[in-house]
Formats: C-alpha cells, structure tokens, sequence
C-alpha cells in the first residue's frame, strides 16, 4: 500500500512542483524536525521519505538494524520510525539500543501484526505502535504528536 500511496502523492505533485514547495516550506520554518526511518522495504522507506519532506520534515532512512545502530548523529533526531520486523533484528531491540546509548527520542513501531506481548513491550517503554498497512494519516499523527507539532 505505501508504494501505492507513492504514487498517488506523484501524481498529484509533480516533481519540480513538490521541491519548490519543500523549498518554500524549509525558508518558512527553522529548524525542521529530523525523523530517523528503519524499514528493509526501500518502497516503505521511499515513500514515507517523500512524504515526510512534503510535510517539512527531514529524512533519514536505514534499511537494516546494523545500518541504523552504526549510524553517527542519532542524538539529533527527534523522533524514530522503526519497523518491528527485520531480516538482522527487530524494532523493539533496537530502541533499547537507543536507550542504552541515552538515546531518549520518541520512537513509533511500525507493526504488521502487533500481538499482546508486543503491544505489553511497546507501551512499557512508552513506544507507540502504528499497524501497517500504513492507511490515511495515523503514522504522520504519531509523528507529529512525538515531535510535539501542533496542526
């Protein structure tokens, strides 16, 4: 569904027309939060990317946890997006890796099927869960509310 949705946002707005408008957004609002994705679907990261910039965010995306836990400069983001199942680890680990780093920025599980244990695990540590498929704008509302953005 996401590369749907990808597509759907193209059609909409056309390239020059959609980097003109991140442009303009970016001049009006310093500084953008930055949002840290891990998906191993390139589809997944590539459209939430595309569609989080449109929404005056920046970007970054990981397609694996061993990616994501090398990376420099996580300290900067304000919010996390990660995907619960992955080929190396899933997502609960990887945010007690942030925490143990004192890594404290909200994060979001992505979940395909969340089930009682995880839902237990996620609201513990004051994770939220948004399912997939990834329908109308639950993760963006997530995102914002952890970013502390105000409509």
């Amino acid at each position: 569904m996401p590369a749907v949705r990808f597509r759907t946002i193209l059609a909409r707005f056309p390239v020059k027309a959609a980097a003109r408008m991140m442009t303009e957004t970016s001049a009006k609002t310093t500084p953008r939060p930055e949002i840290a994705i891990v998906d191993d679907d390139p589809a997944v990261c590539g459209s939430l990317k595309f569609s989080l910039e449109l929404e005056g965010f920046v970007v970054r995306t990981y397609y694996s946890g061993a990616e994501f836990t090398t990376a420099n400069n996580l300290e900067g983001c304000a919010c996390f997006v990660i995907d619960q199942s992955l080929p190396d680890t899933n997502g609960v680990q990887l945010i007690e890796g942030l925490r143990a780093r004192h890594i404290e920025a909200p994060a979001i599980l992505i979940v395909g099927n969340p089930y009682a244990r995880l839902i237990a695990q996620a609201a513990a540590a004051g994770v939220a869960i948004v399912e997939k498929p990834l329908f109308g704008n639950a993760l963006l509302m997530k995102i914002k509310e952890a970013c502390k953005i105000v409509n």
